[in-house]
């Protein structure tokens, strides 16, 4: 919707093809249906949250970022917040409110507006682009609606501009149709996988816990048996679920496990549940409370460290009496209650599926795409925009942020493609 409108704002006579029965089925279920538009991190940490690619939006940010985007809502009569985490929601923390006034901005813009149409295959002649061709079972589908279908399956076009999205929530329309007419447009599609996506462990421990939520804790990740100490502790909230690890912390992490798990990697997750205590703090606070409170069971004495029934946990892997009062705890029995609490590893086994995953790792080879206009350099008038392109950031409205300002970039570049 963002490139279809500028590109109508900028004169152009625009089509937006969609496959659903309405656009932007997937922005509806953003941030939890609230919809993380963007975030208020400066410019170079902004970037930093993409990885090695994330250079190839400077680009694009330089001609429309945060603060545009919330200008350019405000416009269309959205009033947003930025929380205390720098993310950016509506003020009526509702994501319908912001595909209403992008539904009603390219209609205003002169976009038309085609639903049920999904794209069968690109049409090129000579290394340009010519048009495209619509499938005929959407034709027959749109035929028997109250709309007016097109004529003809061949639609010609100065310009194109894939945004497809991913492969994500294929129940919003997202199936990966954008790799698959890229690829037969000549383009390479770095392999796709989900990110930002819950992670599955061994065992019953997380089920277990399942629902419990704990806010500040820090992550490594360990892989074949080894601590990676190449980056830096990742803090956060993380989930408990039936199945593994969830949470805000762990679908920023996830990408990477599940590189690791795909290059066959043992991947061990390790937790420490007290970030704010190193070990000797751990043990002084473990022997001043049996001091003051010695004759009270270990779960009282850990309550301020731990939730109930994570302690439970700790003191059945730790081969701790559940029954043992404080004063009876060992030397040797503290010292692995201390090491659980700083280590508390679970094993990862896989991660969730694409209908699960928020985003798409992978795409169309960012090197084939011109940073300044989003144009192939491999097809000329062909532009891309979004999680089509092999670009995905960590949670917290940097994914969506890119997808507007590439949006914006390809729109105003596809517009003077008839000049």
């Amino acid at each position: 919707m963002m490139a279809a409108g500028r590109a109508a704002e900028n004169g152009a006579s625009t089509i937006l093809l969609e496959k659903m029965n309405f656009p932007g089925r997937k922005l509806l279920i953003t941030g939890h249906s609230r919809c993380n538009l963007t975030n208020d991190s400066p410019l170079d940490e902004f970037i930093e949250k993409f990885g090695s690619n994330g250079q190839f939006l400077r680009q694009a940010f330089s001609q429309f970022f945060a603060p545009d985007l919330i200008k350019f809502v405000a416009r269309l009569g959205v009033k947003v917040r930025t929380e205390t985490d720098r993310r950016v929601f509506p003020e009526s923390e509702r994501a319908s409110d912001i595909v209403n006034a992008l539904v009603g901005w390219v209609n205003k813009c002169g976009v038309v507006v085609r639903n049920l149409l999904p794209v069968k295959q690109l049409l090129i002649e000579k290394g340009r682009i010519a048009g495209v061709e619509v499938s005929a079972e959407s034709q027959r589908k749109n035929e028997g609606s109250k709309r007016v279908a097109f004529g003809s399956q061949m639609h010609i076009a100065d310009a194109v501009i894939i945004a497809t999205g991913g492969a994500s929530y294929p129940s919003t329309g997202s199936t990966g149709d954008g790799y698959r007419l890229a690829q037969k447009a000549g383009h390479h599609i770095v392999p796709i996988r989900p990110a930002l996506v819950p992670v599955e462990t061994q065992g019953n421990i997380a089920s277990r816990l399942q629902g419990l939520s704990l806010k500040e804790v820090a992550i490594r990740l360990v892989l074949d048996g080894e601590m990676q100490v190449d980056r830096a502790r990742h803090c956060g909230e993380i989930v408990f679920t039936h199945f593994g690890l969830s949470g805000p912390l762990i679908l920023s992490l996830s990408k990477r496990v599940v590189d690791s798990l795909k290059m066959g990697h043992k991947v061990h997750l390790s937790i420490d549940l007290a970030p704010s205590l190193n070990d000797s703090d751990l043990d002084d606070y473990i022997i001043r409370q049996i001091r003051a409170h010695g004759k009270q069971g270990l779960n009282s004495l850990l309550i301020e460290l731990l939730p109930r029934k994570l302690i439970s946990i700790c003191m059945e892997l730790g081969a701790i009496s559940p029954t043992k009062i404080g004063s009876q705890l060992t030397a040797s029995e503290r010292q692995r209650l201390i090491t659980l609490l700083k280590d508390f590893r679970l094993d990862v086994t896989g991660f969730r599926p694409f209908t699960e995953a928020i985003i798409t790792a992978g795409g169309v080879d960012i090197r084939e795409i011109n940073p300044r206009t989003m144009e192939s350099r491999l097809v000329k008038k062909l532009y891309f925009a979004g999680e089509v392109l092999d670009l995905d950031g960590d949670s917290g409205g940097y994914n969506l942020q890119a997808a507007f300002s590439t949006g914006w970039v390809a729109g105003n570049s596809a517009a003077g493609a008839g000049d």
